[in-house]
């Protein structure tokens, strides 16, 4: 096994158990507080913190890794997300608004110092000449950390009703403090620290590729979260009658089908030239949820128009997310990889950030039909966006 691969697969069990407990700790703040009688906008400010955070965190952060090291950079990411899960251990009484957002925001912090290391600690394992294999990395990388993600939605439905709110970010701060010591002693050290000085400015991408990708990725999260966030859970537990079982359980199912699907992205997009798959992708993804809006409102059956089109916008949602992952790791630059993935991933979460709340105040307000044909809007924009990038050649799944 080459040092590389042993690098690759440290970063990916960091990535990995991070993302176990950030799922769960999602479906445990939606269920426990929508049990408790928040509104749905209510939860939605509770993750205000946490998306806003992880915008300055990704813009900061890839400045940071530069400076420090990329191994720093996800090393503070575990220990902020123990710290953030110690914040929620304690009595009920303590969970006041105010402070479930404090430690949102620290999660939220953790959560892309973590990212931020993991796909720019990619790009510095990979010759630029192989595409090819940086694509499937990327792709398997990003649709595992999802599935996982998924696995934790669920693992968060389960700790909810066995151990309790307390007792279950009690169980994932020790399990994750476990992980992040074995990474202080396994994670090489100086990985992607920039051999020039980058200076605070740089944090501002100065390529019109990255800026362009960025923005189109701004609109595609929004979209997804639009109505993923707060507005579908809380209408599957409250239209459908769903338990917190079966709405654990089946958001769960969506994002481990949604990673799966990124993992195998290559071989479904296989090698097509020039910016045409992005475009094209996104343009098709934003015919579901105005296809689902549609199918509410002319009364067909809502389990079977939001359940099946949930599982359609997962599969193409998931393909264009993977196109997304690999172009920016590849339009990156070699030193200070982290100054572009951080740039680009402060996009991702402006994007979820507005998403969020939107989620939240729209779905109050006007209804989950409102929230896709919202969803349909920002998609389409991110498809006209990716008309602008440069014009270049996918890498071929094979080719490497």
């Amino acid at each position: 096994m080459t040092a590389a691969i042993r690098q690759y697969l440290v970063i990916t069990g960091n990535y990995w158990a991070f993302t176990l407990t950030d799922g769960a700790l999602r479906m445990l703040v939606v269920l426990h507080f929508n049990q408790l009688g928040y509104s749905p906008l209510e939860i939605a400010l509770l993750f205000v913190f946490y998306e806003f955070f992880g915008v300055v965190t990704n813009l900061v952060g890839g400045y940071l890794g530069a400076r420090m090291g990329l191994n720093r950079t996800m090393n503070i990411g575990l220990f902020l997300q123990i710290v953030a899960l110690a914040m929620l251990a304690v009595p009920s009484t303590m969970l006041t608004v105010v402070w479930v957002m404090v430690a949102q925001a620290l999660s939220g912090i953790a959560k892309d110092l973590n990212k931020m290391s993991a796909k720019s600690g990619i790009k510095l394992l990979v010759p630029d000449e192989q595409q090819g294999t940086l694509y499937k990395w990327v792709a398997i990388l990003t649709g595992s950390k999802n599935t996982l993600k998924g696995v934790g939605f669920f693992l968060g439905g389960v700790l909810l009703m066995t151990a309790g709110f307390a007792g279950a970010v009690t169980i994932m701060a020790v399990a994750l403090g476990l992980v992040w010591l074995a990474s202080l002693f396994l994670l090489k050290q100086e990985l992607g620290k920039s051999k020039a000085k980058p200076k605070f400015t740089d944090i501002l991408s100065k390529s019109r590729a990255i800026n362009v990708l960025s923005a189109a990725r701004m609109f595609l999260f929004g979209a997804r979260d639009v109505w993923f966030v707060v507005a579908l859970p809380v209408y599957l537990h409250t239209v459908f009658g769903w338990d917190h079982w079966q709405v654990g359980g089946f958001m769960a199912s969506w994002i481990i089908g949604y990673g799966f699907i990124q993992t195998i992205a290559p071989r479904i997009t296989g090698n097509m030239e020039g910016k045409r798959p992005v475009v094209v992708w996104a343009a098709i993804l934003a015919l579901i949820p105005a296809a689902i809006a549609g199918g509410l409102m002319a009364g067909w059956s809502p389990q079977v128009v939001v359940v099946g089109g949930l599982l359609l916008f997962g599969v193409l949602f998931a393909i264009n997310s993977s196109l997304h992952s690999y172009l920016i790791v590849s339009y990156a630059r070699g030193d200070g990889v982290s100054l572009d993935v951080g740039f680009y991933y402060m996009s991702n979460a402006a994007g979820r950030l507005l998403g969020t709340i939107l989620s939240g105040w729209v779905y109050q307000v006007y209804g989950l039909e409102a929230c896709l044909w919202i969803s349909a809007g920002l998609v389409a924009i991110a498809a006209l966006l990716s008309m602008m990038l440069p014009d270049r050649a996918l890498a071929s799944p094979a080719n490497g």
